[in-house]
């Protein structure tokens, strides 16, 4: 199947669902194949260039499954083929690096996130490390590397070197705060730039942050000549502080922030 695969990360991805947003969180979290495409085509339309998607089992959690990437992939691929598609290997305490990686050589996506810190806890890149990721670079499939904290760009350098790859136009989602209430705090992004430089890394790089101090990073990130990332994976409020009706309607506010 021929994906769209952007030259350069879409400005503004949506991600709709994340891990783990239920139902009862928002009835407009998307959690079945279909709803997921239906918030894609809505969220393109809005102004996203690409979709950062989870898929959820048959309680509607998080699943790393390879069937159901590729079943979503396809649809998606027919709904909505010019937008950028990426599945995510994210682990929730719940899935080992094994299972991580062996989701990715499965499906060869056009798009993946890797939590670097997540896929390599020990901080060692292993020659099963490096290999998954030169399958995915030769494969085409764009790798956004997920970094929590500045210190993880240490450990994607080595990586990067390790596997002979290039540091130029790399992919990188920097996450400022946590879930779980850590404050998402905008003065924490340029301390990942400053990693950046250190390293050598010429990358492509985006924001996603959480609850009312969203916006704020949002903004720091695009003055700093970044992207970003929005949906209810990381906060269902809009920029005035209400509840958003739904993930398009955040991308058409977060779209505005461009001016």
């Amino acid at each position: 199947m021929s994906y769209f695969i952007p030259n350069t990360l879409p400005r503004l991805m949506v991600a709709p669902n994340g891990a783990r947003p239920m139902k009862k969180d928002h009835p407009a979290v998307p959690v079945t194949i279909s709803e997921t495409v239906e918030t894609a085509k809505a969220c393109f339309d809005a102004g996203a260039g690409g979709i950062h998607f989870h898929m959820r089992d048959e309680k509607g959690e998080h699943i790393l499954d390879s069937g159901l990437c590729e079943e979503a992939l396809k649809e998606l691929q027919k709904q909505v083929p010019k937008m950028h598609l990426q599945i995510t290997t994210e682990a929730v305490g719940k899935y080992s690096p094994d299972i991580m990686r062996r989701l990715a050589f499965e499906v060869k996506p056009p798009g993946i996130s890797i939590g670097i810190r997540e896929m390599i806890p020990s901080r060692q890149p292993s020659l099963e490390d490096i290999k998954v990721y030169k399958f995915l670079t030769d494969n085409g499939t764009k790798i956004q590397h997920i970094c929590y904290e500045p210190k993880d760009l240490d450990l994607l350098s080595d990586l990067i070197e390790k596997a002979s790859l290039s540091k130029k136009d790399v992919w990188c989602m920097f996450v400022i705060g946590h879930y779980s209430g850590k404050l998402s705090n905008p003065q924490n992004i340029p301390p990942f730039l400053e990693k950046l430089k250190t390293h050598n890394i010429n990358a492509d790089w985006a924001v996603c942050a959480f609850a009312k101090e969203e916006i704020a990073c949002l903004q720091m990130a695009i003055k700093l000549g970044g992207k970003i990332r929005v949906g209810f994976e990381n906060s269902i409020l809009m920029p005035d502080g209400k509840i958003a009706p739904n993930n398009e309607t955040k991308v058409k506010a977060a779209n505005s922030l461009f001016g």
